[in-house]
């Protein structure tokens, strides 16, 4: 599978699901592992962080965007993020974070800072991370697959259509909202795909 960037409408849904985990901070966070200014950003990084950005200035948050990819500069964001005083943070979806799991929620809980991660599944929240907001696994297979029997019957990869991912799963996780001391709205578990108790 390819690795998949946070796409615009995604960061934006991911950031306003954290922000109704604490409502009264006025500063939201992103963990990305780009080192770059962000004109030299991948496509859909940018758009995702800008979308992000620009819906945190329409309702009032400033967004703390900070980078890690050693374990070393993980903690040092995390430090960073309690300096800046940040509501919640949104982990994009990267497979530095994903290798680097267990530290994140670690860190996440030793912090008291309510956290979204942007990997799709249910590894995250299963393993003790608050929420996690992604792709639908099952439809990304699926969808794979319809390609792959396009291929399979003649078509020539270079001419199917770029395929973006439509339905998103949400997964709460209730003991670490409890060991966090959040109370989640019941607006938000309605929506939740799975909510683990």
């Amino acid at each position: 599978m390819c690795k998949q960037h946070l796409n615009p409408t995604r960061s934006v849904r991911a950031g306003s699901i954290a922000t109704e985990t604490r409502p009264s901070s006025s500063r939201n966070g992103s963990i990305t592992t780009a080192r770059v200014h962000h004109r030299s950003w991948r496509r859909g990084d940018v758009a995702g962080r800008w979308a992000c950005a620009t819906a945190c200035d329409v309702i009032g948050l400033q967004l703390v965007v900070l980078t890690a990819t050693t374990a070393g500069e993980v903690d040092t964001a995390f430090t960073a993020m309690v300096q800046n005083r940040v509501g919640a943070l949104l982990v994009g979806s990267d497979p530095f974070f994903a290798n680097r799991r267990e530290q994140l929620i670690a860190l996440a809980t030793q912090y008291t800072i309510p956290t979204i991660y942007g990997d799709a599944g249910r590894e995250v929240a299963g393993a003790g991370g608050l929420m996690s907001y992604g792709n639908s696994v099952v439809d990304a297979y699926r969808r794979a697959g319809i390609h792959t029997g396009r291929i399979l019957k003649g078509a020539k990869p270079s001419e199917l259509p770029v395929d973006q991912a439509t339905k998103f799963e949400l997964i709460i996780n209730l003991r670490t909202a409890k060991a966090l001391g959040l109370d989640v709205p019941p607006t938000l578990l309605a929506r939740a795909d799975e909510v683990i108790e």
